[in-house]
């Protein structure tokens, strides 16, 4: 870890970080309406509204307006985040506990710089510093490695940089991969730094992951950019990175339901904290809010099955809370969760209706999830095929907080709205929106606000939350077999929870999961 220098603005810095690592105040509470028994899906969804959801998010930005415009984990705005949410969950009846953990962070004390110095026209080139990156300045030859097709894994084998010269900046292009892969491969070469440039378009918006402590600056570009820098003779680039990394604490917010069976609980899951560029409001301040929205109007529901709710921490630092939380449950503990559902981004502007392939039917990436996962999937492919809603396959990619619990046999399912993948022609024309654009055009940048926000897809995706949570709060059968059952939709309603004339997904995906690590 490099530590800040004694310089005043190394120590004023160095000052902010201890500050951020300290308890905030709590933030005030919001205390439960009278609330009907919103015990059918219909009703629930009623209750569940875009303009509920959009209270929390505006508390949420305001935090981070509060704590300099973020609410990463380990700083004031995040402690302050996860004081509100369980001042909410409180409030609303249920059984509240915070769990904080230890984890290795990451903030950046300054601002990254790629300039051109030769040859002319020298100038600043727009880039993005992965998250873990090491700090350094250096200007120094840029040597390009071989790119597809010449390799088809560039940068991921030590051989790629035989006779490598040592200070020299590597440039790479993103692919077959984890970034950190290339990183450290570039720095026992002697690279002086690394750009990464992307395979696609759009930005990278990435991580090193928090094991990452090599003391060299990583950076990137984008597709266009980074062919253009590789075919230029004679290229001589400035990469300056100021960052800290360092132990920081912070928590989960953990909440569940006084009455259900503990021995059948239904767990819904968000991550709570944002990364160090902004506020995170689509990400994931949108799938927090339809959680803390759903457990408000839920105050007089009385549930089959235990339901619990978990807002994690860290996730951007390498899904650490959801890892943390799984790992130190008992075993008997574990055994007792009937499925797990995550909502991660669910109000990108751009937004397709991903719903994510627990029986592997789109035959992209991962495998399928462990079995009832394809019973979770279908009940969101019903509800959207009984509201005349398309709706497309997204992987189980490994890069949100379900991980730990398909590692750990739990059934998972849940929904997405996209990130900083490229929303396709196809998915225009069925989706709406506009194609060769980002879904997320904000990801992980200062400019996810509340005005990145898209009103129908919260209010959508909300329901969609709804009455699948309500569903499985009163019968998990289809998914694993045991429990009692009670209908959430009466028949007549068009979702009846039984599958309907629908319809059919669409291609999964493969690279539009959340938390890119990897290329």
């Amino acid at each position: 870890m490099k530590s800040p220098s004694s310089s005043k603005a190394r120590a004023a810095a160095a000052a902010g970080v201890g500050a951020l690592l300290l308890v905030a105040t709590a933030a005030p509470s919001m205390g439960a309406s009278d609330r009907a028994n919103q015990n059918t899906s219909k009703k629930l969804r009623a209750a569940v509204t875009a303009a509920g959801m959009t209270e929390h998010l505006q508390a949420l930005q305001a935090i981070a307006d509060a704590n300099g415009g973020t609410r990463v984990s380990g700083s004031a705005g995040y402690d302050e985040s996860a004081d509100y949410a369980a001042d909410v969950f409180r409030a609303a009846g249920l059984d509240v506990t915070v769990q904080d953990f230890q984890f290795q962070t990451f903030i950046t004390l300054g601002p990254t710089v790629l300039e051109q110095v030769s040859p002319a026209p020298a100038g600043p080139i727009a880039t993005t510093i992965f998250s873990y990156s090491g700090s350094d300045d250096v200007t120094a030859a840029v040597t390009p490695l071989a790119a597809p097709p010449a390799d088809a894994t560039p940068g991921c084998e030590a051989a790629d940089f035989a006779g490598f010269p040592a200070g020299n900046i590597a440039l790479i292009r993103r692919g077959a991969c984890t970034f950190a892969i290339k990183a450290t491969n570039a720095f026992n070469a002697g690279a002086a730094a690394v750009v990464i440039f992307n395979n696609q378009p759009g930005e990278i918006n990435g991580t090193l992951g928090n094991d990452f402590t090599l003391d060299i600056p990583v950076t990137s570009v984008t597709a266009a950019v980074g062919e253009q820098l590789a075919a230029t003779p004679g290229l001589v680039l400035r990469v300056k990175a100021d960052t800290f990394r360092g132990i920081a604490t912070t928590s989960n917010v953990i909440a569940e339901t006084r009455g259900g069976d503990p021995e059948n609980v239904v767990m819904a899951g968000a991550h709570l904290d944002s990364v160090n560029a902004g506020p995170g409001i689509n990400d994931n301040g949108s799938g927090s809010a339809a959680l803390l929205e759903i457990a408000q109007q839920m105050t007089k529901v009385k549930p089959v099955n235990k339901v619990r709710f978990a807002l994690w921490g860290a996730e951007e630092s390498g899904l650490v809370g959801s890892n943390h939380y799984v790992a130190n449950l008992p075993a008997d503990q574990l055994q007792r969760i009937a499925l797990y559902l995550n909502f991660d981004m669910i109000a990108s502007p751009n937004y397709v209706r991903f719903v994510y392939d627990g029986d592997d039917s789109d035959g992209v990436g991962a495998g399928p999830g462990p079995d009832g996962s394809a019973a979770i999937e279908q009940a969101f492919n019903d509800y959207f095929a009984g509201q005349g809603l398309a709706f497309k396959g997204t992987d189980f990619s490994g890069r949100s907080d379900y991980a730990a619990f398909i590692a750990n046999g739990i059934p998972a399912g849940g929904l997405f709205t996209g990130a900083e993948g490229i929303k396709t022609a196809e998915e225009a024309a069925v989706f709406g929106g506009t194609a060769g654009v980002a879904y997320d055009p904000c990801y992980h940048l200062a400019c996810d606000t509340t005005a990145n926000i898209s009103a129908q897809a919260l209010e959508e995706m909300g329901d969609a939350v709804a009455h699948t949570l309500l569903t499985f709060a009163f019968d998990t059968r289809s998914v694993n077999g045991t429990g009692k059952g009670h209908p959430v939709s009466p028949p007549g309603q068009r979702v009846t929870g039984t599958p309907e004339a629908s319809a059919s997904s669409a291609s999964g995906l493969d690279d539009h999961d959340h938390e890119p690590d990897v290329a």
